[in-house]
């Protein structure tokens, strides 16, 4: 209804109604640079399929053999439920009022403008290292068939050209190339635990039934550097922590939902695709991994220092005891997907990042500029200088130092979690003073602010003992700086600029809520978003309408 932008209006009273069918915009033109270029199709894969990676294919393996089959159940199950409530925290707030400031710029809105720089910058932080990590990772796997005959800086460099290339094509080429890399990602992991299923009940060639034997012998828990009672218990919580890691990249299509069709509706399914993404595939490939792999097996022993290619993952080694031949370069094929998928979209979400906190005012305005097909080019700069440090992991003398600086990733991820949660606990206490009506959210948290409560209790508590494996045998400093750097330096962009800026926590009554939300009743969106389903998709791709009535019977 409004034509024109509407200006912020922290001032509305508690209780005031909004007119139905009014849309207040979100931006002034200047900072909605980027392309609304990402269909529906687009964030549905990318939320499934987004942030598998390593981390579960390869990770699952040092996991298992530090805690045992049901300790890594338990933490993969635990951590699962604290990044889904981070998920329904988000997709209500973004459902609500997408914005394309990120989380930073939803942090500034509903609760500090301190807050704000803190989140930004703590999540540009992660994906600048993040990026040169699968990077080196994509020379690791291909090392599994090439060996030393060719320089690792050459597989680097191509992954590099491609990831780079893929990012300068613009968000729709992006969103084609994870849509088919995220579909065929998840088609690999489905046959994956379908694999590990049948295993288990004993159909392959050098497996008797296995079931829950390996629960009682050798035990459903590992003890880890410590013996008996406090050994498992130093496992599951160790183990948890990798969790974190492999969980990692999660909230990814939240970034991505800025340059959506449809945001509104498409977030809010995206988050519901998540719950079945966390219990598909790592809850069930976990419990089916623990039943075919006992965590004392010598083989699970040589891969947990095997690297990152198909030798250390642990769906090898079941492959391996269940005597199947040939299928180790198969994962291996599926190994280099995956890390090129991740490299390619841990760009794009730095780079957005960057331009998200610029729109947010909270760094130069210049790396706003886009070209002609909506990229970021000044913003895209930055990780791009970044990505050279994936070269400091050929030579050994400083594999250490790029080693130090990967471990950060998983800290900075972990208070970008944090600030979400504190974010959603104050936008669901502004709901309230305003009494907002139901009608206006596309979706809404299971468990509202209690559930982000939960989980951000246990997310502090995680971060803050991280790194306490360093005081076990001895005081190791150099990785006690390494776990717990990452914290200082998001209390600096906090404290720092709160005191410097002077900013004033953003009180409920003041909270914007009218910016960007539209009005538009719900069932309307959905019958109109349908036909325009219908119209693009429906009928151009045949295998799009499958996976629509597939979704259709899931949620």
């Amino acid at each position: 209804m409004a034509a024109e932008k509407d200006e912020i209006r922290p001032d509305t009273p508690p209780g005031e109604d909004i007119a139905v069918g009014s849309v207040h915009k979100t931006e002034n033109e200047e900072e909605n640079n980027l392309h609304k270029a990402l269909k529906d199709r687009h964030l549905s894969m990318i939320a499934i399929g987004g942030a598998l990676g390593t981390g579960l294919l390869v990770g699952t393996g040092s996991g298992l053999a530090k805690t045992g089959p049901a300790g890594i159940f338990i933490d993969y199950t635990v951590v699962g439920t604290i990044i889904f409530m981070v998920m329904a925290a988000l997709g209500e707030m973004t459902s609500f009022a997408p914005m394309s400031r990120g989380f930073g710029g939803y942090a500034s809105r509903f609760v500090d403008p301190a807050l704000g720089v803190a989140t930004g910058y703590a999540y540009l932080f992660k994906y600048l290292l993040a990026t040169p990590n699968q990077l080196a990772a994509v020379a690791l796997i291909i090392e599994f068939w090439s060996g030393d005959r060719v320089n690792p800086a050459v597989w680097i460099t191509i992954a590099f050209v491609i990831i780079l290339l893929i990012n300068l094509a613009g968000v729709k080429s992006f969103g084609e190339f994870e849509f088919w890399l995220s579909s065929l990602k998840i088609i690999i992991m489905l046959g994956a635990i379908i694999l590990l299923f049948v295993l288990a009940l004993g159909g392959g060639p050098g497996f008797g039934r296995t079931g829950f034997r390996y629960w009682r012998d050798p035990g459903a828990f590992a003890e880890y550097k410590l013996q008996g009672s406090l050994g498992k218990f130093v496992g599951v919580w160790s183990t948890m922590l990798q969790a974190v890691y492999a969980y990692g990249g999660t909230e990814l299509v939240a970034v991505t939902v800025a340059e959506a069709q449809n945001p509104r509706l498409a977030m809010a399914r995206a988050v519901r695709l998540t719950f079945f993404r966390i219990l598909v595939f790592y809850v069930l490939s976990v419990l089916f991994l623990g039943m075919v792999v006992p965590y004392n097996s010598p083989e699970l022993a040589f891969a947990t220092k095997s690297g990152t290619s198909a030798a250390a993952s642990p769906f090898v080694v079941a492959i391996r005891l269940a005597k199947i031949e040939g299928l180790d370069h198969v994962v291996n094929s599926c190994l280099l997907i995956f890390v090129i998928s991740a490299a390619t979209s841990d760009f794009y979400i730095a780079t957005r990042t960057l331009y998200n906190i610029a729109s947010d005012g909270k760094a130069p305005k210049f790396l706003t500029r886009t070209n002609g097909r909506g990229v970021p080019l000044f913003a895209m700069t930055v990780p791009t200088l970044f990505c050279l440090l994936a070269y400091m992991s050929i030579s050994s003398g400083e594999k250490a130092v790029f080693s130090y600086l990967t471990t950060m990733v998983a800290t900075f991820g972990m208070l970008t979690w944090i600030s979400i949660l504190i974010t959603h606990i104050s936008f669901t206490r502004a709901v309230k003073v305003h009494q907002i009506p139901a009608a206006l959210f596309p979706y809404r948290a299971p468990l509202r602010e209690w559930g982000s409560w939960a989980a951000l209790i246990l997310l502090c508590i995680l971060t803050s003992t991280k790194g306490f494996e360093v005081f076990i045998r001895g005081f190791d400093y150099k990785n006690f700086i390494v776990q717990y750097i990452g914290i200082p330096v998001y209390l600096s962009c906090l404290l720092g600029y709160k005191i410097f800026y002077r900013t004033q926590r953003v009180r409920a009554t003041e909270v914007d809520l009218v910016t960007g939300v539209s009005t538009e009743p719900i069932e309307d969106t959905r019958a109109r978003q349908k036909a325009q389903w219908e119209e693009e998709n429906l009928t151009k791709h045949p295998f799009i309408r499958v996976f629509r009535k597939v979704l259709g019977v899931l949620l």
